[in-house]
């Protein structure tokens, strides 16, 4: 056995250290053995046929309010004359079940006061769904 020293008829050494790259190799081939498994691992579940599927539930009434520029309330296109006889209609509609949604078209130059007492009293007779419809005309 001979061990070269290095001497000066020789160049220098040109040759990669490839025992560090192996090691990383194993490592990685031992990561991929270990988790390959858990990667397919699947779960066989007996899940019940759907046959009574319930029925689609009702779709609510929808009454669409209007306020026009003047103050004019329209329920479902029909002029309300005053507050106390939208006031009845809406203890007529907080009756029923599935409650009606209400849907609020106020113009864009409807005056807030309006807008607000006719909100006002849909809450004090616990009208719990309550929507403005077609908004984006007030986005100029």
């Amino acid at each position: 056995m001979g061990m070269n020293v290095g001497g000066s008829d020789q160049g220098a050494m040109c040759d990669i250290n490839t025992t560090p790259l192996i090691d990383v190799m194993l490592v990685l081939l031992i990561m991929f053995i270990i988790t390959i498994p858990v990667m397919t691992h699947a779960v066989k579940l007996d899940m019940p046929r759907p046959t009574n599927a319930p029925p689609p539930p009702v779709p609510p009434e929808v009454i669409d309010i209007e306020i026009d520029f003047d103050g004019t309330v329209l329920w479902n296109g029909t002029v309300v004359d005053n507050l106390d006889k939208l006031e009845t209609f809406f203890r007529q509609e907080s009756q029923k079940d599935p409650q009606p949604e209400l849907h609020m078209r106020p113009d864009k130059r409807a005056k807030y006061d309006v807008v607000a007492k006719v909100l006002a009293s849909a809450q004090r007779n616990r009208m719990k769904k309550i929507g403005f419809v077609n908004v984006a005309e007030f986005q100029e």
